[in-house]
């Protein structure tokens, strides 16, 4: 019956590495847990009174979220692969008052102090067994530390290249080119450039998904509330003479079906052409898709 246990303790501190692996480090990013959180409290943040203000603290706060997560899965997991061997295989510090505790406190403590890294001792496991996964619970906690740094500093470039992409076209809304404006070789090279940063955000969103549940801001930094404004672009783009720009426009619109294609499948949906799919995405995210 100890070994059960153990093992249902063991499966848990799986359970919350397969999460942080798929989340992390799959190629994919096809997270569990991670993306089934993140998609409860964007959901329940929509339908709030101050729509605006906690839409704007989702990204953050289920980031927190998550990791609060898998570290809490981590430590109660090791507490109960602990538990039933607690306290005979276990050796106490002398004038220790730990022993005196509940089994299952003394688990969870031990637990705590080893992912924390904090080693202070007064428990230490005695049977050899012990003595080797405890230090894999320390490692455990230093890899979670540095996934969550790394995750950090993944995701805010992610959304800056989304919103730099967001801003260049709302300026060029703001310049309104028309056709003839674009069939030169300089409006070939725009209308490639912006194909190319469409791409970017398209592999973002499928690297960094959880990306999608952060706020943009006004309408001038929302990809959400511009990118309708990039389809009318590449459709002036293929009716140019120019063979260039024509070319030019048919890659926008295929990186614009592409990116579609993606929201669709990871977030939205919809079942529909592109135009639907990011008058959904404008619709989740508070915004007006931009059509021109």
């Amino acid at each position: 019956m100890k070994w059960l246990v153990s093992l249902v303790g063991a499966g848990l501190v799986m359970v919350s590495l397969r999460d942080l692996f798929h989340t992390l480090w799959h190629p994919t990013r096809h997270g569990g847990l991670s993306r089934l959180v993140m998609t409860v409290l964007w959901r329940l943040a929509r339908h709030l009174p101050a729509r605006r203000r906690a839409v704007g603290l989702v990204g953050p706060l289920a980031m927190v979220t998550v990791v609060g997560m898998w570290a809490g899965t981590v430590i109660i997991g090791w507490a109960v692969v602990y538990w039933p061997h607690m306290p005979e295989a276990f050796t106490f510090s002398p004038g220790s008052k730990a022993a005196q505790e509940p089994a299952l406190l003394d688990s969870l403590y031990l637990s705590l102090v080893t992912v924390a890294t904090l080693g202070l001792g007064d428990i230490a496991p005695g049977e050899g067994w012990l003595r080797l996964i405890s230090p894999l619970e320390a490692l455990v906690g230093f890899a979670l530390l540095t996934a969550t740094v790394s995750w950090l500093l993944e995701v805010y470039p992610a959304l800056t290249r989304r919103r730099v992409l967001a801003i260049r076209l709302a300026l060029l809304r703001d310049a309104d080119p028309q056709t003839e404006h674009l069939d030169s070789t300089t409006g070939a090279l725009l209308l490639e450039s912006l194909a190319t940063e469409v791409v970017r955000v398209r592999i973002d969103f499928t690297q960094y998904a959880e990306a999608y549940y952060f706020h943009d801001g006004d309408d001038h930094s929302s990809l959400a509330a511009m990118v309708g404004f990039a389809s009318s672009l590449a459709q002036r783009g293929h009716a140019a003479r120019r063979p260039e720009v024509r070319l030019a426009g048919d890659l926008l619109a295929g990186a614009l079906t592409d990116l579609a294609a993606i929201l669709d499948q990871r977030f939205l949906h919809t079942g529909g052409p592109p135009e639907q799919v990011f008058a959904a995405y404008a619709t989740d995210h508070g915004r007006t898709s931009a059509q021109f």
